[in-house]
């Protein structure tokens, strides 16, 4: 079938040669003229005096905007949407905070309102600055298995790149055993071979391990306390087999590292090595409750961390340790965490928590803006084994954010970049992502937010009928 006209104008613009002209200030050396855009890729850092080398077709005069790479989100639950600020779970702990939304989330997360779910927080992401996400979803009930298609259609239908992990659950809580911390219901779990089968399913229909592809997939058990070691194993196996990441939650809370000990006498790390599953293909969700051993074995290892310091805020979880893990090796990156935890979806507030947090653990010198601008960016990059993302630099992707500095907060800033994490940028002004528009004036292109946000709203209602 001959592409229709507004195909051939996409394809035209993408492919244009187009100058990114004369930002306010870029995250990039060598760029202060800005960057060329060709086929979806960063062609050329404009640098100090200069001029595009080679003939461009068009200009985006970007003087009103900071420039940085676009934003990577490394762990997400979309489906928690439908539960912010739920009066159940309100003002607690994660296992009081978990065990009151299980059940909730059980009955009432069908195919309908988990599409708006993904729908609503692709659409935040992006408009946060966030070009590439990846979303653990490991609730599967009846009516949810192909939530995975779901997230990949809203995903296109925006633009935005996703690392769809494939979570699961299949330990029972209420069936575990007293020295288990497994809390999901039945109706939240599946049976190991149905979720194997399934990996392979996902992995098949929409790992792609091109440069600049727009999905991979993951692999995602929950957390090592509600799933099998079987199932441990052997997605480490089907990871291996076919040159996928692997993704899991460890040791968010003290419990769960005491937990490692009593229930398998060794540490959540020791557990890990024994599971198959430390390797640079892994990237693990919070990481704060790690002692020296496992840090310096991690690092090791090259595991990636997901620091995610809203949701460990609200949470009271405690403070990962950023500044040493990246110091023995791991690649540290930022997450949103679930929006029943966070309780958004916006990974720009996030930079600016990790920079506060971490000033606390540590101090004001030693966690620079800078600092948490790289964890959203090129950290999470490489969390997910992306190295054609996560910088503006020739080769890279030309996912892009562009930042205004016209509100009030920005008003009497003197280093632009600074000012992005310090006066509490939360959205962006423009979005590119494989080097078109997603974003402009605020807005993702052909998204009715005011029809999303009521249809979204209407079918959260249905989750606060046990009140």
């Amino acid at each position: 079938m001959a592409p229709s006209p507004a195909q051939r104008e996409r394809e035209t613009k993408r492919t244009a040669r187009t100058w990114i002209k004369d930002p306010i200030a870029v995250l990039a050396d060598g760029a202060e003229r800005g960057v060329v855009v060709e086929g979806g890729r960063i062609v050329e850092l404009v640098g100090k005096g200069a001029e595009p080398a080679h003939p461009v077709q068009t200009i985006f005069d970007a003087g009103r905007h900071v420039v940085t790479p676009g934003l990577v989100n490394t762990h997400h639950h979309f489906f928690q949407t439908m539960t912010r600020a739920h009066p159940k779970a309100i003002n607690k702990s994660l296992w009081p905070w978990i065990e009151a939304l299980y059940p909730i989330w059980t009955r009432h997360v069908n195919a309908d309102n988990f599409r708006l779910a993904a729908r609503l927080s692709v659409t935040e992401l992006l408009m946060s600055g966030c070009t590439c996400a990846s979303d653990h979803h490991y609730m599967f009930p009846a009516g949810l298995e192909h939530a995975l298609d779901i997230e990949a259609e809203e995903a296109e239908a925006v633009g935005l790149r996703m690392t769809l992990s494939r979570g699961a659950l299949d330990v029972v809580g209420d069936k575990a055993g007293d020295d288990s911390q497994a809390v999901a219901p039945g109706g939240a779990t599946q049976d190991t071979d149905v979720i194997l089968a399934d990996c392979e399913r996902v992995i098949g229909r929409y790992h792609d391990r091109s440069d600049g592809a727009m999905t991979r997939v993951a692999l995602a058990p929950c957390a090592p306390f509600d799933v099998s070691m079987r199932l441990m194993r052997e997605t480490a196996a089907l990871a291996e087999r076919h040159d996928c990441r692997l993704h899991t939650h460890l040791v968010e809370t003290k419990q769960e590292a005491d937990f490692a000990h009593a229930r398998h006498g060794m540490s959540a790390v020791d557990y890990l090595e024994e599971c198959g599953w430390l390797s640079n293909r892994t990237w693990l969700a919070h990481g704060i409750h790690f002692d020296d051993a496992e840090v310096t074995k991690l690092g090791r290892h090259g595991v990636g961390i997901c620091h995610c310091p809203t949701s460990n805020m609200v949470l009271a979880s405690g403070i990962c340790r950023t500044k040493e893990l990246e110091a023995a090796g791991s690649p540290v990156g930022l997450g949103v965490d679930g929006s029943a935890s966070n309780d958004n979806s916006n990974l720009m507030e996030a930079v600016r928590h990790a920079l506060m947090i971490g000033r606390l653990r540590y101090d004001a010198a030693s966690v620079a803006h800078r600092d948490a601008l790289r964890w959203a960016t090129e950290g999470s990059a490489r969390c997910l084994g992306r190295d054609d993302l996560g910088a503006i630099a020739i080769g890279k992707q030309a996912d892009i954010a562009f930042w205004s500095l016209d509100d009030l907060r920005f008003s009497g800033a003197g280093d632009p970049i600074a000012a992005l994490v310090l006066c509490g940028a939360h959205a962006a002004d423009r979005v590119m992502v494989k080097g078109e528009w997603r974003v402009e004036d605020g807005a993702p292109v052909g998204v009715d937010v005011a029809r999303l946000r009521h249809e979204h709203h209407q079918a959260s209602r249905a989750f606060l009928e046990a009140l």
